[in-house]
């Protein structure tokens, strides 16, 4: 369960133990789903104010369970255990609290929240009522005698009166917790619990709006589109004027307004006669004498035809929309075909060997714009070659260059070692990279797998360690980022070949 309902029920339980209500302790208690051992402690402390002992003997049982070194709880229990007479249970509870006192003459448990002092005589003063109970009165004397010997406050005349007591055979009774003594929760963590007002009332310092003393949030008011006009409830005290005669504007700052303009006041009159209005979204200058007050409290017909005024709104942002296409004046091109010459296909265009003075005999408009123009800005006896790499460039070569020289001019564009590239292209209609002919096959052109004037072809870059061998591998435990250009990053879970041992 959470902290703070546990510290709730735990701090209202407590409340009904100092108003003696052991009922109702017991009730907050019990809906606490993970006790801890001083809340266990608390309702063992009810029961035993309830006279029930069985069950505060259970409520020990959990407590000392849940810590195993709590002196506190072994005290109490030996003192229910002799109540209920189970007296070699509650020696031996005497004997472990004894134990864990650790050597120490008392054990303050006021910072943990119980406001009690267990002292090392009175575990040893339970011992001895524990062997009157038995009837072994001599190891009882001796053992209040052991106890007359330890150090410590709040001892007083117990002892000696213990001691006459034994003398006379009389049963010593058992020393407790006293009643109402519980564990408490800490007085911080209870005043968390309740809600704080850390920002407090907004109050308005200053504002553009005439008699605004509104200082929360509200929703949105309707507005007019483009400016907002402040609210106001009678012509006593509105601050919109209207223009008695027209006026030109005769100086820097200010404005030129019709007769029977309406303006809104939006600062006082000056020395020289002159105040600060707006009108139409702009804010400027006027003679106060050419003002007199309007009556704000207009017909509804008269609202929505009168000419916008007040305070401007931020400018409203559209999102950009998609350009329109230009529909193109010029009529598409056609195809013309002679009447020697069969229409145009891959095939002639691939294999069919064209002479490089003479240009193909017709013209076709192209599936792309691109490639019509990248095939006609091409020169003649060239073609253009077009390498997909990480990126993609484009270049032109003459069509009888050897694969091994467009190699290295496609090294050179891409800044990379010929040695360290491998070329793939396509046949027409198969998806399969066939590598393209190296220095093993001399006399091969780029001639050979052109389409149409042009060629694609795939770049790789070859791994120079793929021919090494390896000697072993591993597995990446954990996740690693290169420190410098020589470093190998990894992640989690990645195979590694270890190719040397240094």
């Amino acid at each position: 369960m959470l902290y703070t309902e546990l510290l709730r029920l735990w701090n209202e339980a407590v409340q009904k133990v100092d108003s003696k209500d052991w009922q109702g302790a017991l009730a907050k208690l019990g809906q606490i789903s993970e006790p801890t051992s001083g809340t266990l402690f608390n309702a063992a402390s009810a029961h035993l104010a309830l006279g029930q002992l069985d069950l505060a003997s259970k409520a020990l049982d959990l407590t000392i369970a849940r810590d195993e070194r709590l002196a506190v709880g072994f005290f109490q229990r030996a003192a229910v255990m002799m109540q209920i007479d189970r007296l070699e249970e509650a020696l031996s509870d005497c004997i472990w609290a004894q134990k864990h006192m650790r050597g120490n003459m008392v054990i303050d448990y006021r910072q943990l929240g119980l406001q009690f002092k267990l002292y090392s005589w009175q575990v040893l003063y339970n011992a001895a009522a524990v062997y009157c109970r038995m009837g072994q009165w001599e190891q009882a004397r001796d053992v209040l005698l052991s106890a007359s010997q330890e150090r410590g406050a709040g001892r007083g005349g117990n002892i000696e009166v213990a001691l006459d007591s034994v003398l006379r055979e009389d049963v010593l009774a058992p020393l407790l917790v006293p009643e109402g003594v519980v564990f408490r929760p800490r007085k911080q963590d209870v005043e968390q619990l309740q809600q704080r007002d850390f920002l407090g009332k907004a109050k308005v310092i200053s504002s553009m709006i005439p008699n605004d003393d509104f200082g929360g949030f509200e929703p949105l008011r309707l507005q007019k589109p483009g400016f907002y006009e402040p609210k106001m409830d009678g012509a006593q005290d509105s601050r919109y004027m209207c223009m008695r005669i027209p006026y030109m504007a005769q100086g820097p700052g200010q404005l030129t307004v019709p007769a029977g303009a309406m303006v809104f006041l939006f600062g006082e009159e000056d020395r020289d006669g002159m105040a600060t209005v707006i009108y139409d979204g702009q804010r400027g200058l006027l003679p106060m004498s050419l003002l007199e007050s309007a009556d704000v409290k207009m017909s509804k017909e008269k609202k929505e035809n009168k000419v916008p005024s007040g305070i401007p709104l931020p400018p409203g942002l559209k999102p950009p929309t998609r350009p329109k296409a230009q529909p193109s004046t010029a009529p598409p091109p056609r195809v013309h075909f002679t009447s020697d010459t069969p229409p145009p296909s891959y095939t002639t265009a691939t294999h069919a060997s064209l002479p490089v003075s003479e240009p193909p005999k017709y013209t076709a408009n192209a599936t792309s714009d691109q490639h019509a123009g990248e095939a006609q800005g091409a020169e003649a006896g060239s073609m253009v070659v077009k390498v997909h790499y990480t990126y993609t460039v484009a270049l032109s070569v003459p069509l009888d260059t050897l694969h091994h020289e467009l190699k290295e001019q496609i090294a050179q564009k891409l800044g990379q070692p010929a040695s360290h590239l491998r070329l793939r292209h396509k046949q027409h209609g198969s998806h399969v990279l066939i590598p393209l002919g190296g220095d093993g096959e001399p006399g091969r052109t780029v001639q050979e797998v052109a389409e149409a004037g042009r060629a694609t072809l795939w770049c790789q870059t070859e791994d120079p360690l793929a021919n090494r061998t390896i000697l072993y591998q591993m597995v990446a435990l954990y996740d690693y980022a290169a420190q410098g250009p020589e470093d190998l990053e990894f992640s989690e879970g990645d195979t590694i070949d270890i190719l040397g041992e240094g």
